[in-house]
């Protein structure tokens, strides 16, 4: 299918990156291959003695080189890890899918079903409780108390979006930076908060100035385009940001960063010279969005391949277990990606630096406002 050359490629990088981060059992990174079902394959994999593994995408759809595009390959590494599992999903197109996408797979006798998005939280928790003997595992959000039924997959990522931010003000020409979000989601606003206050530590450390445009972590007021896949309103954003003076962008808003980068190289052009770059979001933008490679900075990741995968082979292999998990710079469910075309490029103080800042986190001398919205 169209997604599978992607989810190859983010299964080699993302997956090696943070396979650790749920304990997971694969010893390397599998590939997908064309033998994933489709969402029209229809019936249930029981019958064949197969573990079902079911996913219900967000409005994002399953290319939005984010979260949704991570979950299923994550789906995909599953199955390329047992020939007990098979893999299908559904697409949501708008929230209204939810429920009905999930009932489908509810009476094809999914053996987990897999839902992407804090948007998708209410409609995941009632089903759950409805269907107490149906697994399920979903992304981006998690219930207190825990859901005994309900795989919760978090990530503190205010713990690597931290780290980005204290990046950008290192690598800043122009004094500022900016973020925007899709939504003003938890999810969301977490790396944006994690941004911020990594490029106030890293001011606060080398008597800088260094502002953020896009957001501001103590009002919790900032820019959003509404939605994760309108790329016109990403590009016209970054726009006014690069017009403002921001020559390092951070997305967080899926497929609606392929608008900014697609600013950030008209900025290039029209420069004559590289002079605005960006940071990617959730995966590594060199593998999700190769042809902006050469603007990304890093990507701040977190670790849905890896997650996702464990909850699905737990299920095959009998040792599913629901709760809240929570990926963290300490167990690698978070992480800064490769720099890429920026290796060179980032100096070797500044790596250094961000050493010492994830050190700092992992051991609490360097203590961060926003947690993982548990």
């Amino acid at each position: 299918m169209k997604h599978s050359a992607w989810a190859t490629a983010a299964l080699a990088v993302s997956a090696s990156v943070v396979i650790a981060a749920c304990g997971s059992s694969t010893s390397s990174a599998p590939s997908a291959s064309g033998t994933t079902s489709s969402p029209a394959a229809g019936g249930s994999a029981a019958a064949a003695g197969k573990t079902l593994g079911c996913m219900v995408t967000d409005t994002g759809g399953i290319d939005d080189r984010s979260f949704n595009a991570s979950a299923w390959a994550g789906m995909q590494a599953a199955q390329q890890a047992s020939s007990n599992i098979s893999v299908k999903y559904l697409q949501s197109t708008t929230q209204a899918d939810y429920v009905p996408n999930i009932n489908t797979f509810i009476g094809q006798k999914c053996g987990i079903i897999v839902t992407v998005g804090f948007l998708m939280g209410d409609a995941t928790q009632a089903a759950a409780k409805a269907h107490p003997t149906q697994k399920f595992a979903i992304v981006d959000f998690s219930y207190t108390p825990p859901l005994p039924n309900v795989n919760a997959l978090l990530f503190d990522t205010a713990q690597d979006g931290f780290q980005g931010g204290y990046l950008a003000a290192g690598m800043t020409k122009t004094g500022k930076v900016a973020t925007f979000g899709g939504q003003k989601l938890p999810t969301v606003t977490i790396y944006m908060d994690g941004f911020y206050d990594g490029v106030q530590y890293y001011n606060q450390k080398h008597g800088k100035n260094v502002q953020v445009l896009g957001w501001n972590e103590k009002t919790q007021n900032g820019s959003f385009t509404g939605d994760f896949t309108n790329q016109t309103k990403g590009q016209t954003l970054t726009q006014t940001f690069i017009s403002e003076g921001a020559d390092i962008i951070f997305p967080v808003a899926g497929n609606v960063g392929l608008g900014a980068a697609k600013a950030v190289q008209q900025a290039d052009a029209a420069a004559g010279s590289q002079k605005v770059n960006m940071m990617w979001v959730d995966v590594d933008g060199c593998v999700s969005a190769p042809q902006y490679c050469k603007y990304f900075i890093t990507s701040v990741q977190k670790g849905i391949v890896a997650a996702v995968s464990t909850a699905v082979t737990s299920t095959a292999n009998g040792s599913f277990k629901g709760g809240n998990y929570i990926g963290t710079l300490a167990n690698g469910g978070v992480a800064l990606a490769p720099f890429h075309d920026f290796d060179s490029k980032v100096p070797a103080a500044l790596k250094n630096e961000l050493a010492q800042v994830k050190a700092g986190i992992v051991d609490g001398s360097i203590t961060i406002a926003t947690k993982s919205p548990v």
